[in-house]
């Protein structure tokens, strides 16, 4: 460390200067910060504050660098300094705005100061600058899967800044389920009538782009590789494969619809006269604009009910559980079909709920209306095949009554079944830590084909659907570099799937550009860090391999993590589950928070000021509490907060480590788990809540309270809550008394 040089600078501005003693921050900088340089500044951030710390940084005299001024999240532009270690003490929203402007106050308020310009200075002594790790590579080539309208989409928008495309369609024909329609929902104002599905032409841009290469009746054998360097076999139908080098992949395999076999009561396969949405569409192109004829007997339909929900939206063993997005537009625009051949069929819809999602949904479902399709509210319960016709048994929602109708045709809009491939989870369970994990591959057919320890294919939602952060980044998967678009993602009609494949695109494109240069890719999008572990202290319990969540680490023949660098998200959940503590960052690690516990001044017992430490993930938790900052929520003096990476990132050394210096009590505050998680890193919070599980019984064994330690999922809303958790902390305290290991 001889070679570091801290540099302290210390805003006064933003009423910093009125409400704290800043020389005797600038004092505690120098002495027990150790900075060799310390200045304040009016306002640190404009342009003259910045000028004076890279005049410094010009001038050799600072390699690192801690800021005493407002939050990390705020002026990240303007405290932006090139080959520079950085950390930041927030004195702003984390001190003088949660702290009443009282003289009684005064005092604990210059604490938090001081404690806080501590923590800052042993951070940053304890980072080194990122290097590169040799791993970078850049192929400027976007592997599509999929030869649907939304893979078409992909590869045309990737063509378009000068990037290449493969297309890899397992049929012999580009088009996918969208060549199979007869028109469109529309996606264009005065959305009034069903459209072109503009398919032909999407097919013969890429036809026509030489930037684009199509293999026609080939599938995925095998993907290895890592964002800039995928290595993709492309196996033919025939047998001869080729092996192609890709910057990054898009997975846009479609979906298929939901077997209405599985529907016996409906009829379906019982009558000819029972279809599908896609069926219908089978005979609408028949028609071309004539009359549509059922398949029974060729005869002109005159009657027609489309059977809302058909299989999905219900909990019965079997059926889809959720909505399908598409059917109830769909149905309005095949019910249009019929009514734009000859306006006295009768075309009545049965729902329901109706649900028409887009910028011209409703004017489209007021359009069907003025055509004269009849809209009824009802659950169907059979269909029954009739010698001429149909009978609909449903019972009318609006009347509460059983009743019945005839129908020509019956077609039932049944939901999107995902062509996701195979999912495969290794479970983290209490028996199974530090054992070799053995994965079964289900039988099934794998899309991917990849070669990682984590299984073939991209993790699945609950549904079966790629799973994608669909709150805050969607198209991203847990496969880094691997982005979902269209129905294999969530269920959505075509106009939503040209929007996600055109996100897909523009993510691929970026994944190519941050790998090249060893950058992290989103959430902590531009890190150069990546985990580097300690081999000699390395036990090979393979903890960090399993509960890796983006598949970023692999193992030796020895059975020494291999960390990949470009499939990493900077996470730190892996530094987290490290029993031994030998993986870190050079910008974070077990040591630069832990030095930042440790720092803290610790009242003796006679003060009655206790401390309470929070770990708060940056994401969700830490914006939260900055928000209640700016919103001035007062909260507990005797709290300090640390943001980390990720909950998943915290070690348990840091709980352990805390208690022994005699924290009081610890508040962890991670994103919301489980399906519907709000982790940014996916399984980080819910690896956190596992580990702190076992923190009850380290806790009893010390003969402490289990209350002293508390984990919470933390919303980035939670404004008004997070200062009441902090409060309710710290009256848990008062009642149960100081630590005893601070005496």
């Amino acid at each position: 460390m001889a070679d570091k040089k801290l540099g302290a600078y210390i805003c006064k501005g933003c009423g910093l200067a009125e409400r704290l003693n800043t020389d005797q921050l600038e004092m505690i900088a120098k002495r027990e910060g150790k900075a060799g340089i310390v200045k304040q500044h009016d306002f640190l951030c404009n342009s003259d504050g910045v000028k004076m710390i890279q005049a410094d940084i010009d001038a050799g005299e600072v390699t690192h660098l801690a800021i005493a001024a407002c939050s990390r999240r705020a002026k990240t532009d303007a405290f932006n300094f090139d080959n520079i270690a950085m950390s930041r003490a927030n004195l702003r929203e984390g001190v003088i705005w949660v702290r009443p402007d009282t003289e009684e106050a005064k005092e604990t308020t210059q604490e938090m100061a001081d404690d806080y310009v501590r923590m800052a200075c042993a951070e940053v002594n304890f980072m080194t600058l990122p290097s590169s790790s040799g791993e970078q590579g850049r192929t400027p080539h976007v592997l599509v899967v999929g030869g649907g309208s939304t893979g078409l989409t992909a590869a045309i928008e990737v063509a378009k800044t000068g990037y290449s495309a493969t297309i890899v369609e397992k049929s012999g024909a580009l088009g996918g389920t969208a060549a199979q329609l007869y028109k469109s929902i529309p996606n264009h104002a005065p959305f009034a009538d069903p459209q072109e599905s503009g398919i032909a032409d999407l097919i013969k841009q890429v036809d026509e782009n030489d930037k684009i290469t199509v293999h026609l009746n080939s599938t995925l054998s095998k993907t290895e590789g890592a964002p800039g360097r995928f290595s993709a076999d492309i196996t033919q139908e025939g047998g001869g494969t080729s092996t192609g080098t890709f910057g990054a992949i898009i997975q846009a395999s479609g979906f298929k619809p939901y077997d209405a076999s599985r529907l016996p009561e409906f009829a379906y396969g019982k009558s000819t006269d029972v279809v599908d949405q896609l069926g219908l569409e089978a005979l609408a192109k028949a028609a071309n604009g004539g009359a549509i004829k059922r398949p029974s007997d060729g005869k002109e339909v005159k009657s027609v009910v489309f059977v809302q929900c058909a299989g999905q939206r219900s909990d019965k063993e079997g059926h889809l559980s959720y909505c399908s997005g598409h059917c109830c537009m769909t149905s309005v625009k095949q019910a249009m079909y019929f009514k734009d051949a000859n306006p006295d069929i009768d075309a009545m819809v049965l729902y329901t709920e109706l649900r028409m999602p887009g910028a011209g949904g409703e004017d489209f479902y007021r359009n069907g209306q003025e055509k004269g399709i009849t809209f009824t509210k009802g659950t169907v319960n059979e269909v029954v095949p009739g010698s001429d016709n149909l009978t609909v048994k449903f019972k009318d929602l609006i009347l509460d009554e059983e009743t019945d109708c005839e129908a020509d045709l019956v077609v039932l809009a049944t939901g999107m079944v995902p062509n996701s491939g195979i999912d495969v989870e290794i479970p983290v369970t209490e028996e199974e830590e530090g054992k070799e994990t053995k994965i079964e591959i289900p039988e099934g057919e794998s899309v991917l084909n990849l070669d990682y320890r984590q299984g073939p294919d991209l993790p699945q939602l609950v549904h079966g659907f790629n799973d994608s952060h669909f709150i805050c980044f969607p198209y991203e998967t847990r496969r880094t570099g691997i982005y979902a678009a269209g129905p294999v993602r969530r269920p959505m009609d075509m106009a939503q799937a040209t929007e996600d494949a055109t996100g897909a695109a523009l993510k691929a494109i970026q994944a190519i550009e941050n790998a090249a240069q060893g950058r992290a890719a989103h959430p902590r999008s531009g890190d150069l860090s990546y985990p580097i572990f300690r081999k000699e202290g390395c036990t090979q319990c393979k903890r960090c391999t399993v509960e890796c969540p983006f598949g970023a680490i692999n193992e030796d023949e020895q059975g020494y993590p291999i960390f990949n660098e470009a499939r990493c998200r900077r996470c730190g959940t892996c530094m987290g589950a490290c029993p031994v503590r030998v993986i870190s960052f050079e910008n974070y690690s077990v040591e630069t928070v832990g030095q930042a516990i440790k720092i803290v001044d610790m009242p003796d017992e006679f003060d009655e000021k206790p401390r309470i430490l929070v770990l708060a993930c940056e994401n969700d938790a830490y914006p939260a509490l900055d928000m209640a900052g700016m919103n001035k929520r007062e909260y507990s003096a005797f709290v300090r907060i640390i943001p980390v990476r990720c909950l998943g990132s915290v070690n348990t050394v840091w709980i352990s480590d805390a208690l022994n210096s005699g924290y009081d009590g610890i508040i962890l505050m991670g994103c919301q788990k489980g399906d519907d998680y709000q982790c940014h890193f996916v399984k980080g919070s819910e690896m956190a809540h596992y580990r702190m599980s076992k923190i009850d019984d380290t806790l009893k064994t010390l003969q402490l309270e289990t209350e002293r330690v508390q984990t919470y999922e933390i919303a980035i809303t939670d404004i008004e809550r997070v200062p009441k958790i902090i409060n309710d902390m710290a009256e848990t305290i008062g009642k149960i008394g100081m630590n005893p290991f601070k005496f």
